[in-house]
């Protein structure tokens, strides 16, 4: 191993980097006693390191060790013994799980065909190869059902290529030249943690700092002016505002005329929307929606922070295309210090994929929505043409972090159904799988981290030994590989093979791109033949945005974004948030409940028996749960997730999140 150190017996520092699904991709220090982790903090500042960590990492990643070391880490593949769910299981060898699972899969395509086997291969806390390399290669080359990442992200993607195709981002170290930062559905107090400072610099430097946001949150706090939106209402509000840029004169004209097509039609669909009916399905105030016009209608330069909060409910698409098509009708680009930060991911540019082979044809691969897998799992009709026989999960929970949770977890129950979990501990899912295979953290393993919030790429090397008999994804994939008949040379899943793989990228900088070399209409352009941005696309899904009221019959909007102490479900094992829902003043009086006090929340879907925590940072008529939780985190066994409904939003098909609708009454 490069980085594991030969002299175990005294305290040693190691280099790396981490790859959790957060955009920062900071650099790590990590100290070694007796070759096993004791401390974890920012590497130093200086070439070897993204300039974005800075010196500082969240204290998420500072309590890594205790995962790596943690109790319910897997140590050996396992083989079921109990019913699903009771996590009752026997060790087992490598071999005999491999060889079990792979005769699974064959007898699965034999039965029933390719498309009853189903990988749900997330990964997105995984670096590069581990996410990209070997596994999704071995189902593309079975032709295997493809799982498309609509739990996440899919809408703003959807969204961002409908209108910009494949423009990067601005870099996030670029935004201390704004005058203006909008932050749209996004909460750098708790994911993206580095961008904080950046906006602080700005406000110091006399800027101003806005949030659009249903809750205070920890960046609301820190705004000049925050707009506590109802969820689902983005649309209106940025439709509202551009109406507002026409009916002043202060629409970008000249900018419009060079550089978009479709704006007449997205300006006719806006001009439906005055700032008054934005304050009225916003429920914001008047005043707070002017103070907006007048600084994106009066200041320059300006950045636009867009996160993901706006794509989480059945508007989602139409909010996100109608706030990118805002920052259009103002003009907010061309300049240091303008656009749009979205994600960088698309700077990234080293290849990843395994190679397919040469004169070999590539089967057609059915897709299936991520979001309606439980549907597939439980086989209602209609919902896939084959019965599920095989589910094979690498880096990911479902059991708690997909929709509809109590349809999933039923699913994850089928007997009829050969569950494969491949993870670091005994997650909730692990419980209910047949074969249970231990897998590394990116401590153990040779890979490349990229980031979704700064342009650089970092080689990073074993730190630490294997803990118990974890493999890497790509050896999982390696090893089934060769048992279902594919050559071990296109299948090399070896830690020395992938080093080589990746040891080219040692002799760039790790920065992809330097800071100030990323603006937009100047620096990067929208990537159709035309260099335009899209304001209007008839052949669309969604040609245009458009808002649709919700029609749950239940009162309050349940949202259940992340928090300072998880990532996804990660660390919710270790260090979680507190098991509560939260709720304004304003709605606890009008039911009669109190602070402290156990409440029931409910729908017609499910019921969980929580505390209640009275806070003046909600908006009326939203409650708040974290994300993440575990099922032993109630007494019922559920999460937020329970009451979050499995249908589709607008634009790609995106999850809803933040349409799920409760009650809640005292317990």
């Amino acid at each position: 191993m490069d980085n594991v150190a030969e002299k175990v017996a005294e305290k040693v520092l190691v280099r790396t980097a981490c790859p959790l699904d957060c955009p920062d991709a900071c650099s790590l220090e990590v100290t070694l006693t007796l070759g096993r982790i004791t401390k974890i903090d920012a590497a130093p500042v200086d070439e070897l390191s993204n300039p974005l960590t800075d010196g500082w990492i969240c204290k998420k990643v500072k309590h890594h060790a205790d995962r790596v070391y943690s109790p319910e880490r897997i140590m050996t593949p396992l083989i079921r013994v109990g019913a699903k769910g009771s996590g009752e299981f026997r060790s087992a060898t490598w071999d005999e799980a491999l060889d079990l699972v792979a005769e699974k899969i064959k007898t699965a395509i034999a039965s029933h065909g390719v498309d009853s086997v189903l990988p749900y291969l997330y990964n997105s806390s995984a670096p590069k190869l581990e996410a990209n390399y070997l596994t999704p290669h071995l189902f593309a080359r079975l032709g295997a059902p493809e799982i498309l990442h609509t739990i996440c992200a899919a809408t703003y993607g959807a969204a961002w290529d409908q209108v910009f195709g494949e423009m990067l981002s601005i870099d996030t170290l670029d935004v201390v030249d704004a005058k203006l930062v909008v932050v749209w559905g996004a909460n750098p107090a708790v994911s993206g943690t580095h961008l904080l400072p950046l906006l602080a610099k700005v406000q110091k430097a006399g800027g101003k700092l806005v949030v659009v946001d249903p809750r205070a949150t920890g960046t609301a706090s820190r705004a000049d002016l925050h707009l506590a939106v109802r969820p689902g209402t983005d649309v209106v509000l940025a439709y509202a505002l551009s109406n507002e840029l026409v009916r002043t004169g202060k629409v970008a004209t000249q900018f419009l005329e060079s550089h978009t097509t479709g704006s007449k039609e997205f300006l006719t669909a806006a001009s439906k929307y005055t700032l008054e009916d934005a304050s009225k399905i916003c429920d914001v105030s008047l005043d707070k929606i002017r103070e907006l016009f007048e600084l994106i209608a009066n200041t320059q330069p300006a950045v636009l922070r867009m996160g993901y909060g706006p794509e989480r409910n059945r508007n989602g698409g139409s909010s996100v295309l109608a706030v990118l098509g805002l920052w259009l009708v103002a003009g907010h680009f061309g300049t240091n210090g303008s656009g749009i930060l979205a994600s960088t991911s698309d700077g990234f540019s080293v290849d990843v994929h395994a190679p397919w082979p040469k004169d070999v044809a590539r089967p057609t691969q059915r897709t299936l929505n991520m979001n309606h897998v439980g549907r597939v799992l439980r086989g209602d009709a209609g919902a896939w043409p084959v019965k599920a026989k095989l589910f094979l999960i690498q880096g990911a929970n479902p059991a708690v972090t997909a929709v509809d949770q109590v349809g999933m977890l039923a699913g994850l129950a089928n007997e009829e159904i050969f569950t494969v979990v491949h993870d670091q501990v005994m997650t909730d899912t692990a419980k209910f799988a047949d074969v249970v295979l231990p897998a590394t953290t990116h401590f153990e393993v040779h890979d490349l981290v990229g980031s979704y919030g700064s342009y650089t790429a970092q080689v990073i090397s074993p730190v630490i030994e294997r803990v118990g008999e974890s493999r890497t994804n790509n050896e999982l994939a390696a090893g089934l590989a060769t048992r279902l008949g594919f050559s071990a040379d296109e299948f090399n899943g070896d830690p020395q093979s992938i080093a080589d793989r990746i040891a080219e990228q040692k002799m760039h900088s790790l920065q992809l791109r330097k800071p100030g070399t990323t603006v937009q209409f100047k620096d990067t352009w929208p990537t159709f033949g035309d260099k335009r941005a899209r304001l209007f696309v008839a052949d669309s899904e969604l040609p245009l945005p458009q808002y649709r009221e919700s029609e749950k019959k239940y009162p309050l909007v349940l949202i259940s974004p992340a928090t300072s102490h998880t990532i996804n479900s990660m660390f919710a094992d270790t260090d979680p948030p507190r098991v509560a829902i939260s709720m304004h003043p304003q709605d606890a009086e009008h039911r009669k409940l109190s602070n402290a006090q156990r409440v029931i929340v409910r729908n017609d879907v499910a019921s969980i028996e929580i505390d209640l925590v009275i806070d003046e940072t909600m908006r009326p008529g939203v409650c708040f749960m974290p994300k993440g939780l575990w099922l032993r985190a109630t007494q019922t066994g559920l999460t937020s997730n329970a009451f979050a409904p499995d249908e589709l939003n607008d634009l790609a098909s995106g999850a809803c999140f933040n349409d799920a609708r409760v009650e809640v009454t005292v317990a």
